[in-house]
Order: structure tokens, then sequence, then C-alpha cells
């Protein structure tokens, strides 16, 4: 299968190393040029303007987009809107709001672009060696797609979710209830660290990571973090927030659902601009390794 992949950063550079690794042809643009040329020594072919992506894509083309929510998707797609044809398929495999989805969607349709919304998980390590995918799209557009999607994801880790507009809404509450689990780990390691114990994070995290209850991937990734620092004492208890912690918990006001850990965990994200925490720096840490996010350094 040709694919077309626009916007090469952290996951959409690897999820077009993982596409060509199974054997589809990718083509691949991004702004910098010098993240095509890096794709490129990785035998992902270039593309150098959006022009030149389009044109060496053969009928019916599949334009993949991972560019960042909000204007620069819809920017995106003011410029492929009178390049490509009818027939032609876009997908957003970024974290959209599904509000914009649903409007995208309609917008493409009158023009006979078919369209698909991917909500990804798995951070870095997923798009580059088997991602968790949820797919919303029309049906013969999923199936048009499915055998790429199933090539690049973890055995029994992708699922058609529905209408288009499914994929991201699914992909939101997802990441609502990311929220909520990140923030009980880093209450539950900042209870550890106030205790009267010399504890070893590194150890605990290991520990509850093989048979306990809250064994899985985030603990694997908290003995991680702790490994390179066993404190956490190079990086600020500052949490960005992404935006789908807040547009979850307002969904769950439009459908009047009790979300309090949800909601508590992303006025916690508000507050950590304002003051260190224990906590603040197991989040940070945690969201760090599994999706590459950017930490706020301690002053030296």
């Amino acid at each position: 299968m040709e694919i077309g992949i626009i916007g090469l950063g952290k996951m959409g550079y690897n999820l077009a190393l993982n596409i060509k690794d199974h054997g589809h042809k990718v083509f691949a643009y991004n702004r910098s040029p010098e993240k095509i040329q890096e794709a490129e020594n990785q035998g992902v072919l270039g593309a150098y303007s959006i022009e030149e992506l389009v044109g060496k894509l053969s009928a019916p083309r599949v334009i993949w987009l991972m560019v960042p929510a909000g204007n620069p998707v819809d920017e995106m797609v003011e410029m492929l809107m009178p390049l490509v044809d009818q027939g032609d398929m876009i997908i957003d495999g970024g974290n959209s709001n599904y509000k914009d989805t649903l409007r995208r969607y309609e917008r493409l349709k009158e023009k006979g672009i078919r369209f698909a919304d991917v909500g990804t998980s798995g951070g870095v390590e997923g798009a580059r060696n088997g991602a968790c995918m949820m797919v919303g799209a029309e049906k013969d557009v999923f199936e048009r797609i499915e055998p790429l999607i199933k090539d690049i994801c973890v055995e029994n880790g992708y699922v058609h979710t529905g209408e288009s507009g499914s994929g991201h809404y699914v992909k939101m509450i997802h990441n609502g209830i990311e929220y909520g689990m990140l923030q009980a780990i880093g209450e539950g390691f900042e209870i550890l660290e106030k205790s009267q114990f010399e504890l070893d994070y590194g150890a605990i995290a290991k520990v509850w990571n093989h048979g306990s209850v809250i064994r899985g991937w985030l603990m694997e990734l908290m003995e991680r973090a702790f490994e390179k620092d066993p404190q956490l004492q190079a990086i600020k208890g500052v949490i960005h927030s992404s935006g789908e912690g807040l547009w979850t918990v307002q969904e769950a006001l439009e459908l009047q659902v009790p979300v309090h850990t949800i909601a508590s965990s992303l006025f916690v994200r508000y507050r950590s601009q304002q003051e260190d925490t224990f906590s603040g720096k197991v989040i940070a840490a945690l969201r760090n390794e599994f999706g590459g996010h950017s930490v706020e350094k301690m002053d030296k």
C-alpha cells in the first residue's frame, strides 16, 4: 500500500518507519527538511512540498496527518483539498477534539474526499513497534485501511469504533483515564517520599510490576525513570496538559457524568504550574518515558 505521511514529529516519524518496515511504500513531508532527510536515510521516500507529496502518490491516495491538534490540522486540510481528488482519503492520526473531527468530516464529504480519525496510543515506542489504535470511519473506509492498521498495531491492538469522530472520542476518554492513573501513581509515590522510611522507589516500582494488582506498562516506565534519577532531583514537578483531559471533563459536564478522579487530576496539572511537588515529578517523568513529552529541568 502507498501512503503519504505529513508531520515527522516524535509520533509521525516513528509511525512512518513502522509502516515502511511492514512493506508499505511511504512518502513523507515535514516543514523542516532535516526531518525528511532523516527519514530518507531510514528508507522512507521524501517529499519537500505538499504538492510533491500528493503528486507522487498513486490514486486513490491515502494521506495520514500527524500534526498538532487544532489550527494546524485545519490548515493542512485546506491545503490538501484543492490538490486531491474525489475518492482520495485523509487520515487524522493526532489528538484532535472529536467536535473538530466531525466538522472536518462533513467538509471533506461535500468534496467527495474520504476521511478517518485514528486515536493513537502506546507512545513513541508504540508508534515505532506496534501501536494501539481506535479508528472512526465509515465502514468501507475502515475496510480499505484495515490491512495497514493491522500491520502497524500490536495483536488485538485496534478497533473500528464506528462512525467518523468516534475514534477521536474514544481516544479522548482514554486520555482522561490516563490522567487519573498517572495521578494515582504520583500521589502514591509522594506518600512514600514523605514517609519515615529510606525507600528505593525503583525497586518498589519493579516489585509492583511483578504480580501485583497495579502492575502494567506505566509501572514499568516508573521503574525506568527511577533508574535514571532515583530521587527525580533533576526535573521539576510541572505537568503539562495536552488538552484531552480538559475535553474529557467538559464532555462529562455536558453529559452530567461525575468524574471526580479525572477532574481532580486535571486541576493538579494546573496547580503544578505554580508549585513543585514529588507527585508532579513522578507524573512528569512518566509522561517523558512513554510519550517523550518534555520535562522542565531543575535549576543548577
